[in-house]
């Protein structure tokens, strides 16, 4: 399989037929999924206009489901233009209303839910979000969409052109705590949903609230080739491995999910490993979004088993370079269709990808609206306040940033001893310089910023 300029392969899979190893016969789960890996290989490189006529042809599939067993579009569809006879074309799609996290959590759930799921989708499964955004929903979903899952992770290995053979490194949230330091867990499988079919080196596993210090040390005894992990602990690490001159030889790629990445922790990876950082955009309620284009820092939709749109406040789709919310529909979750869903997210649509593949591009992820720093004229932007520098000022361990108002934020800071005249002062230009605003600043000092219980730090966080 080739992948922009490089060809990669995966190795042959594990047959489920006695006598046959080559090549192989796979059992059903994974002759589907190569099956579908080896159409999504084709259709990268569609045209935009070929993916959306298949885009929506199966859109209309999903909507006459909805409209005939799911209660809550039965209802909000009995008026909609399109019935199902003509084509069906972003036009008309664009005029189902948006469904919201509000309409999930109050009452609606169970009528989201279809009263007759085709038997051939599968078992259903419960999905709950973290709740970092303050509004936690919980979701059904099905044996398909597992699949599709699936085959995304697949896709994601051969972009970033991984040997399945390496070990690989996760540092994540572990529910139940069973990746305690100093062992934490290892596997002998990257994941169980592909183990039947495809052979892969061994993960070890951290949980991500063991101190920085005791995660390099694990690091490097694991010898791991791979990294994965959270922006904001990938940045710790990298801080601490700067300080304390640690090397991690093997350690040969790092990529990062479930928060927002910051440009500057793409530079400091390149500055303190010598490489780069592979980043996914995905959400618990429809799984991966986005990933990283293989020979460029932007994303790539995963368009096969999604409708991303980026929508202007007047909820006009965005043009390149501009940034909007980020509004999904699940093509292939027929327990409970998720139709132009806002996830709350906002990101910047990109221009045509130069390595020819036809998938739409954003340019950004900024992440949640209450990730955003409003201004006074009620502009939004996704701030950076400097905080790698801060230690230059003083002994700020850790810091979080609060928008109170539009004037007015609180510096959280985790620094023994407080601050002095001079570093309060040095420390608020600095901030101040890095936004170009003059915001009151209140500073706040504590022994510790914890973790959202689900294992994610945000540097900022908006109350307004």
């Amino acid at each position: 399989m080739t992948v922009g300029t490089s060809r990669v392969e995966i190795p042959p899979p594990v047959s489920a037929m006695a006598g046959l190893a080559w090549p192989a016969i796979p059992e059903r789960s994974g002759n589907i999924i190569f099956a579908l890996l080896f159409q999504l290989e084709q259709s990268q490189w569609w045209t935009p206009e070929k993916l959306h006529a298949q885009q929506y042809r199966q859109a209309a599939e999903l909507l006459r489901h909805a409209r005939d067993s799911v209660p809550y579009y039965r209802e909000r569809l009995e008026d909609f233009a399109w019935q199902g006879g003509a084509p069906l074309d972003a036009e008309t799609w664009r005029q189902l209303p948006l469904l919201r996290r509000e309409d999930i959590q109050e009452g609606q759930g169970r009528a989201l839910l279809s009263e007759r799921l085709p038997k051939s989708h599968g078992a259903t499964q419960k999905v709950s979000t973290s709740g970092s955004s303050g509004k936690p929903v919980t979701v059904m979903s099905s044996a398909v969409a597992a699949i599709f899952w699936n085959v995304i992770t697949l896709r994601d290995f051969l972009w970033r052109r991984v040997d399945l053979s390496a070990k690989v490194a996760a540092i994540r949230f572990d529910e139940k705590r069973q990746s305690r330091y100093p062992d934490g867990m290892l596997l002998d499988y990257w994941l169980k949903s592909i183990q039947p079919f495809l052979a892969t080196g061994a993960c070890a596993m951290l949980d991500i609230f063991t101190p920085v210090d005791k995660q390099v040390e694990w690091l490097a005894r694991q010898e791991a080739n791979y990294l994965v992990t959270y922006p904001s602990n990938l940045e710790a690490l990298l801080l601490y491995c700067r300080a304390q001159q640690v090397g991690l030889p093997t350690l040969s790629q790092v990529q990062t999910l479930s928060e927002v990445l910051h440009p500057r922790v793409r530079n400091l990876c390149q500055e303190v490993w010598g490489f780069g950082i592979d980043d996914m955009y995905t959400c618990q309620e429809a799984g991966y979004i986005a990933l990283q284009c293989p020979d460029h820092a932007h994303y790539h939709v995963q368009s096969e088993n999604l409708i991303v749109e980026i929508l202007d406040g007047d909820g006009n789709p965005c043009a390149p370079g501009e940034s909007g919310r980020v509004v999904l529909s699940d093509l292939h979750n027929f327990v409970m269709p998720l139709i132009r869903y806002d996830i709350g997210d906002f990101a910047e649509v990109g221009e045509p990808c130069p390595c020819g593949r036809g998938l739409p591009v954003l340019k950004n992820i900024m992440g949640r609206a209450r990730g955003m720093l409003t201004l006074a004229d009620g502009s939004r932007i996704r701030p950076d306040f400097g905080g790698p520098h801060f230690r230059e000022v003083a002994d700020v361990r850790q810091y979080q940033i609060i928008q109170k108002s539009r004037e007015k934020l609180e510096v959280k800071l985790v620094a023994p001893g407080g601050l002095n005249e001079s570093e309060a002062h040095n420390l608020r230009q600095m901030i101040l310089d890095q936004l170009g605003h003059p915001f009151e600043l209140e500073f706040s000092f504590h022994e510790d910023i914890p973790r959202s219980a689900g294992g994610k730090f945000e540097d900022f966080r908006s109350e307004l």
